[in-house]
C-alpha cells in the first residue's frame, strides 16, 4: 500500500482527471456551442433584423432542437429553427440573446447589441392661410434628431401626383431646406408633404395642407375724353393711311372723328378741294367713310364721323374676388359684350377733288390742300385696386 501521503496525491488526481474528462466529452455528450449574427446590427426605428443561430453546434451525437430568443426589448420567441426576425419599434441599444439546447438539455448562450436609430421628430410651422399668387413661408427648421445630428428637410408640394415616377407621390423633392416659399396661382386647398431625414438615415414623413383663398379687389370705370389729331398734305388722288390703338386698357363708349381741309382764299383756286375719310376697324368688323363739304364760303371743308354707345357702360364701384389682378383686369377687358373697337383701327385720308380751278388748260394753281383730322374718344378706364383682407 502506498504511503498516506501518496494516497492523498493519487485521489487529487482521479478527481481532476475526471473533471477534465467530463468537460471534453470524453464521458457524457457535452453542452452545445452557441453562436449568434444578424444581418444589420444598424437600424432605425421600426425596422426589422434577421437573426441567424444556424452555426450553433452540438457534440455527436446530440443535436439543437430549440432556440430560445431575447430581443431586449421585452419580447421572446422560441423556434425549432435557428433564424429568427423581430422589429424594433423604439430607439436605443438591445442585447439580443439566443440560448440553444440540444436533445439532452443541455444550453448554451451567445449574444449581440442591435442599434436602433430613432427618427427626426417633425416641426411645422405653416400659415393659416395665404393669398393667391402671394409666397407663403413653410417653416420646418425647429425639426431635430434626438440623438442630436444633423437633419436635412425635403419639401413635397403636391401628394396627388408622382413627379418622380417612383410610385410614390409623397416622396417627390419639390425643394429642400428648413425654410421654403411656395406661391400658388389659383384659390384652393394645397396639400403636400415634409420629409425629414438624419445623419443615420432615418426619416419621418408627415403631410401637411395649406389654404389658399381669392384676393379681393375693388372694380372702378372711370370716364375719360382721349384726343388723338393728324395733319398733312396731300395732292389730288394721293391718300394717306393712319394706324392706331385707340383706349389701350379700357373700353370705348363714343368716336367722334372731323377732318377738315385749309380754306382756298384766293378766288382762282375756287372751288373748294374736297377729301374723304374713312375710318375701319378690322376686328369688329365695322367700316364708314364721308366726303368734306363747305356750308359757306366762310367756312372750311369739314365731315365727321360719329359712333356713339359702341359698348354698354358696365356697373361701377364694386368689389370683386380673382387670383390675380392681370387675370381680372383680362377678364373685364375681355368681356364678350364689351370688346367693339378693341384692337386697330385705320383711318384713311384720300384727295378726291383737287382738280385745276383755272379755265387755263395745264395750269393749276392749287394741286393739293393741308388737310386735319381730329378723333376724341370717350373711354371707360379700368381702375382695379386690391383690398385688405
Amino acid at each position: 500500500m502506498p504511503p498516506r501521503r501518496g494516497r492523498q496525491t493519487y485521489l487529487i488526481f482521479l478527481i481532476l482527471s475526471s473533471s477534465i474528462l467530463a468537460g471534453c466529452g470524453g464521458i457524457g455528450p457535452g453542452s452545445p456551442n452557441a453562436s449568434l449574427s444578424s444581418d444589420r446590427d444598424t437600424i432605425n426605428a421600426g425596422e426589422s433584423v434577421n437573426f441567424d443561430a444556424r452555426s450553433s453546434t452540438s457534440p455527436s451525437p446530440t443535436i439543437i432542437d430549440e432556440y430560445r430568443w431575447s430581443f431586449g426589448d421585452g419580447e421572446t420567441k422560441t423556434t425549432k429553427q435557428g433564424v429568427a426576425n423581430h422589429v424594433f419599434s423604439k430607439a436605443g441599444n438591445y442585447d439580443v440573446t439566443v440560448e440553444v439546447f440540444n436533445d439532452e438539455g443541455e444550453s448554451d448562450t451567445a449574444s449581440l447589441v442591435i442599434f436602433v436609430n430613432a427618427l427626426p421628430e417633425i416641426v411645422l410651422n405653416l400659415p393659416d392661410f395665404i393669398k393667391t399668387g402671394e409666397e407663403g413661408l413653410l417653416d420646418a427648421s425647429d425639426s431635430f434628431d434626438p440623438e442630436g445630428g444633423e437633419v436635412e428637410v425635403f419639401w413635397d408640394f403636391d401628394t396627388s401626383t408622382d413627379s418622380n415616377g417612383d410610385t410614390d407621390p409623397l416622396n417627390d423633392a419639390d425643394d429642400s431646406g428648413p425654410l421654403v416659399r411656395l406661391a400658388v396661382s389659383e384659390a384652393k386647398n394645397v396639400t403636400g408633404a415634409v420629409t425629414v431625414v438624419d445623419d443615420s438615415g432615418g426619416s419621418n414623413t408627415t403631410l401637411w395642407s395649406l389654404r389658399v383663398i381669392s384676393r379681393s379687389f375693388r372694380v372702378v370705370w372711370e370716364e375719360a375724353h382721349v384726343d388723338y389729331e393728324w395733319s398733312g398734305y396731300l395732292e389730288q388722288g394721293s391718300t394717306h393711311e393712319i394706324r392706331f390703338q385707340p383706349g389701350e386698357g379700357a373700353r370705348l363708349i363714343d368716336v367722334n372723328a372731323t377732318i377738315t381741309l385749309a380754306r382756298d382764299l384766293i378766288p382762282i383756286t375756287w372751288p373748294e378741294d374736297n377729301f374723304t375719310m374713312g375710318i375701319d376697324v378690322p376686328a369688329s368688323g365695322w367700316s364708314y367713310d364721308v366726303i368734306t363739304t363747305q356750308g359757306n364760303i366762310t367756312q372750311n371743308s369739314s365731315a365727321s364721323i360719329e359712333k356713339l354707345g359702341m359698348n354698354p357702360a358696365p356697373g361701377s364701384d364694386y368689389t370683386v374676388y380673382a387670383n390675380s389682378k392681370d387675370e381680372l383686369e383680362q377678364n373685364l377687358l375681355n368681356d364678350p359684350d364689351g370688346r367693339f373697337g378693341q384692337g386697330e383701327w385705320i383711318i384713311e385720308v384720300t384727295a378726291l377733288e383737287c382738280d385745276p380751278d383755272t379755265p387755263i388748260d395745264g395750269v393749276d394753281p392749287d394741286q393739293g390742300n393741308d388737310w386735319h383730322v381730329e378723333a376724341r374718344f370717350v373711354v371707360l378706364i379700368l381702375r382695379i385696386s386690391e383690398v385688405s383682407v
